[in-house]
């Protein structure tokens, strides 16, 4: 079945096909049904006795009730968190929703804390929803871009947890987007993203490699800015104790299994969950990381299409990591729509639908299949990618 009905000249007119269409919708109605239940069930957001229920979103919340309280650093220590936590949904709760991120994400979490638990995490998600699905319809070019966006599986997963996925998609695929025609813009967006340090790691590279430094300079002032706005704002204590927490927060979670090694949607997570040491998971994520980061550096400086570059870059940032969740995977539309993008001006080749079928698919079983079902997935868009490069611009 072919993902889009072309038109005779290949281009604009093409058209996603209509079972693709509607397999698409069914998927954003089922979405949008869970929720709904799950919100009425009182298992989402807000519990039958108008408690909140404990999700990832409570760090956020409960870390900006701290900095707005003038302790921010606290955030960083695990008790004074989960008592903050305990707090903010309104009773006490098994396991911790640990704060690992940098002082400059205190400003989103600072605002968020400024309403009530409940409205805070609808005003989290529905606001940083629309980043992600404008940011994959620039990279698609067409409308149809919405509706590929809000039926990719990983969505759901970032609303159930109300985690930043869509967010970190957003700013990923729009640096990518803007790169070439607006560098200063993309830099800024890069620049944000260093909330999430771990995602960016490869950025540096095809940037360096292809020259583009106007992009590179533009993401450092505003990374030191945001730091420098942060330290006035929420006191040098927080940074302090946030590189003291780092290395805390990789015991906890890459050596002692704190969240369940499965979760981990990495080279280094699937070495665990398949009963590997640490040194054996830290040796494969290493290689994994540096093959990526050489394969992304060859590629930007060939003359490959840019939206394939774009697609490797976004591909690259998530194998690059050795900490990377379900919800994370929302990042794989970006490469995604980079493909729908390339296959819509010159059609797709032969099992391309059918691997990007595969790879939803794996990232949609994950529930029901605890391993790192989210990395396979990952692994099979960038063999997609890998055979496009390979691939003539003008071939048929």
């Amino acid at each position: 079945m072919a993902l889009y009905e072309m038109t005779p000249d290949r281009g604009a007119g093409a058209k996603l096909a209509r079972p693709v269409e509607l397999v698409c919708f069914a998927l954003v109605v089922a979405q949008a049904v869970y929720l709904a239940a799950s919100y009425a069930a009182g298992i989402w957001i807000v519990a039958p006795d108008r408690s909140g229920v404990p999700a990832d979103f409570v760090n956020v919340w409960a870390a900006g009730k701290l900095a707005l309280a003038g302790h921010a650093a606290t955030a960083y220590d695990w008790p004074a968190h989960k008592a903050a936590e305990v707090s903010a949904v309104g009773h006490s709760f098994d396991g911790y929703y640990a704060w690992p991120y940098p002082p400059t994400f205190f400003f989103a979490a600072s605002a968020l804390a400024l309403l009530p638990y409940a409205t805070a995490y609808v005003a989290w998600l529905f606001g940083t929803f629309p980043a992600y699905l404008i940011a994959v319809r620039a990279i698609v070019g067409k409308r149809i871009g919405y509706l590929l966006a809000a039926a990719f599986p990983a969505v759901l997963s970032n609303f159930i947890v109300g985690q930043n996925g869509f967010l970190t998609a957003g700013l990923i695929g729009g640096t990518l987007t803007l790169l070439e025609r607006q560098p200063l813009a993309a830099g800024a967006l890069l620049g944000v993203l260093t909330f999430k340090p771990h995602l960016g790691l490869l950025f540096p590279v095809a940037l360096a490699a292809s020259g583009r430094w106007r992009a590179f300079f533009a993401a450092a002032i505003v990374a030191g800015l945001l730091a420098a706005a942060s330290w006035l704002a929420f006191g040098g204590a927080a940074w302090f104790d946030f590189f003291a927490s780092l290395g805390r927060s990789s015991q906890a979670y890459l050596a002692d299994n704190f969240a369940d090694w499965s979760k981990l949607q990495s080279a280094f997570g699937l070495a665990r969950t398949l009963g590997g040491g640490q040194a054996l998971a830290w040796t494969v994520q290493i290689v994994l990381t540096l093959a990526s980061a050489g394969a992304v550096a060859a590629l930007w400086r060939s003359r490959a299409d840019y939206a394939i570059k774009a697609a490797a870059l976004a591909t690259g940032a998530m194998l690059a990591t050795p900490y990377l969740f379900t919800y994370d995977l929302t990042i794989l539309a970006v490469p995604l729509a980079f493909l729908f993008h390339i296959g819509s001006r010159r059609g797709f080749l032969r099992y391309e639908p059918a691997a990007i079928g595969a790879a939803c698919l794996l990232i949609l079983i994950f529930p029901f299949v605890k391993a790192p079902v989210g990395f396979v997935a990952v692994v099979v868009v960038a063999a997609l990618i890998a055979r496009r490069a390979m691939v003539r611009p003008d071939a048929p």
